[in-house]
């Protein structure tokens, strides 16, 4: 496991030593590992940091890498010949817009190289670590999981935890409308467990990952966060007219919401037939909320945020303007 101490990392690894997996981690040591792992130092970015890797043999390599195309061309050349399969977890941002949902898995990328450095955007990265993974495991011993919205515990955006912790705190809510609005994620936990199920199976080349469109709802996912957190909030279902004339952000200031319309259908619209073919299951919603909350109390509330990503929310004042 290249990293393995973050969010879908982590879950990687701690599905791995459930298992009974022989697990080696590289990563900086800046964070805990997961019990049960054998640990190796290196930074991706450094000019030796890969020395650690140079003994040993793997039959499996996942990567979760989401920065420079560069790093996984480096990680991958250099284990090419003593590794067995690839698995380099993507994002269905890698396709390029007008995403034609249609075509699943073969529709259009973003243009990107493997030899790409930091100046590349999100999915330029992703599309970039993709071709790096390709060139040097090739199609056959290469598996691009192109995940959608990740949540479950360990999250390191801040996206579920926020919504959480706002309506643990009380009072009126402003709950971003339409109620029955759909949304598409995917449990990290149920990420970690399709994906290594995948390896052992042999499967090669790219899945879109997360669940179908509709397994749950805007309303299903406030009122989960409701039960999970014993909370009286009341829940204002306003109008995403008003929210966006008011200049508030989807996505960010609102964690998880996209208003109807072309931003919401490329988030949210995703064939994932694929992947449910390969045997792919998604827990309830209402699991993943309350295992969150679980999550979070037990390391005070907040959660970790990564450096590399906004914070997210929108400030109370903000909201209570907007319920005014």
């Amino acid at each position: 496991m290249l990293g393995g101490t973050g969010f879908v990392g982590r879950a990687v690894v701690e599905d791995a030593v459930a298992r009974g997996w022989s697990v080696t981690v590289l990563h900086r040591g800046t964070k805990q590992t997961p019990e049960g792992a054998t640990v190796l130092h290196g930074d991706r970015t450094a000019p030796d940091g890969l020395a650690a890797l140079a003994q040993g043999e793997w039959d499996l390599v996942v990567d979760t890498w989401s920065a420079r195309p560069s790093a996984v061309r480096d990680s991958a050349a250099a284990l090419a010949d003593r590794a067995g399969r690839y698995v380099y977890v993507s994002s269905c941002s890698v396709y390029a817009e007008p995403v034609d949902h249609a075509a699943a898995e073969l529709g259009a990328v973003v243009d990107s190289s493997p030899d790409a450095g930091d100046d590349v955007d999100y999915a330029a990265a992703k599309s970039g670590g993709e071709l790096a993974t390709v060139a040097a495991f090739g199609e056959q011993r290469s598996l691009l999981v192109r995940s959608g919205l990740i949540l479950g515990p360990g999250e390191d955006i801040g996206r579920l935890p926020w919504w959480l912790n706002r309506i643990a705190r009380g009072g009126p809510v402003l709950a971003p409308g339409p109620a029955e609005l759909t949304l598409q994620y995917v449990d990290v936990r149920d990420l970690a467990g399709w994906t290594l199920d995948a390896a052992v199976a042999g499967l090669g080349g790219a899945y879109n990952l997360a669940g179908r469109s509709g397994h749950g709802t805007m309303r299903e996912l406030l009122e989960a966060c409701l039960a999970a957190t014993g909370s009286d909030a009341e829940l204002r279902w306003t109008a995403p007219e008003l929210i966006t004339a008011a200049g508030v952000s989807p996505w960010t200031q609102l964690p998880i919401w996209a208003p109807p319309g072309e931003f919401h259908d490329f988030l949210y619209s995703t064939d994932v037939s694929k992947a449910f073919a390969a045997g792919l299951h998604c827990r309830p919603l209402t699991e993943t909320v309350a295992d969150t909350w679980k999550w979070l109390q037990s390391i005070g509330g907040v959660a970790p945020q990564r450096p590399d990503r906004p914070v997210v929310g929108l400030d109370p004042a903000v909201e209570a303007a907007l319920l005014g």
